[in-house]
């Protein structure tokens, strides 16, 4: 008993000592201290409840959380990637992935690597590729999603920022400074009939959009986004929100 304390607490200790974005359960009683909380998320994303014999490719990794969860869910290989949040100006440390893939002994591999460096070439093709909360950092999305496409051999799960949302049609939003959520690194908003038309235009031939709030849900969540850094107009709040699409070849 002793001995499992004093391993908690060790990594407690070293999970402290970095910064994370993801929350992830390392042990019992240890989960690191992310902003964000897949767990909230899970349900939206579709991903399927069992990959076993499946290769799944994570772009975008940060902390891995996604990728470890790909891995819990049977997939016979998982490669996670990232180059902004692992070696380039984002705040987040490939340390922290390294750290979690440890702590929960995955096999999980890892590739520091751009987004536009992707191809089959470099990484090889897989049949799940996960494209989470990327799309909107990319100055050229279109440019992206062709590198997404590139490493596709089954489906694409891409969820994304999505702005003006009461357009039916393709259209997008660029963020020249900092509109959105004071991040100087967010640079487009597609409304959900762009990111459609995007990803059919890589290459893909089946495209759904597999969730998005209501225009009544993005209306009562306003409130919440009236004070503090990311407050928001009640134009802002009709037009932007999320969106999860799945992509097929």
């Amino acid at each position: 008993m002793l001995d499992r304390m004093t391993d908690a607490l060790d990594l407690t200790t070293r999970v402290n000592a970095l910064r994370w974005y993801h929350q992830i359960d390392l042990a019992p009683g240890v989960r690191t201290p992310g902003i964000n909380n897949p767990t909230e998320a899970i349900h939206r994303l579709g991903l399927p409840a069992d990959l076993s014999g499946r290769t799944v490719l994570d772009i975008g990794a940060w902390d891995g959380a996604w990728s470890f969860e790909a891995e819990r869910r049977g997939a016979k290989r998982v490669l996670a990637t990232d180059e902004f949040s692992w070696d380039g100006p984002g705040w987040g440390k490939k340390a922290a992935f390294e750290l979690a893939r440890e702590a929960l002994g995955s096999s999980v591999e890892d590739r520091t690597i751009d987004v536009f460096d992707l191809s089959p070439e470099t990484v090889g093709t897989f049949d799940v590729v996960l494209f989470l909360g990327v799309l909107y950092h990319l100055k050229d999305p279109v440019g992206g999603l062709e590198r997404v496409a590139s490493v596709t051999d089954g489906m694409a799960i891409i969820e994304t920022e999505v702005d003006l949302m009461m357009l039916r049609r393709p259209a997008a939003r660029f963020y020249a400074h900092t509109e959105l959520n004071a991040d100087p690194t967010n640079w487009w908003g597609m409304n959900p009939a762009a990111v459609i038309g995007a990803l059919r235009s890589v290459g893909f031939s089946r495209v759904e959009v597999v969730w998005q709030r209501s225009l009544p849900e993005r209306v009562g969540g306003w409130a919440k986004h009236l004070r503090g850094p990311h407050r928001r107009s009640l134009a802002d709040a009709v037009n932007r929100h999320r969106a999860v699409f799945h992509a097929w070849k």
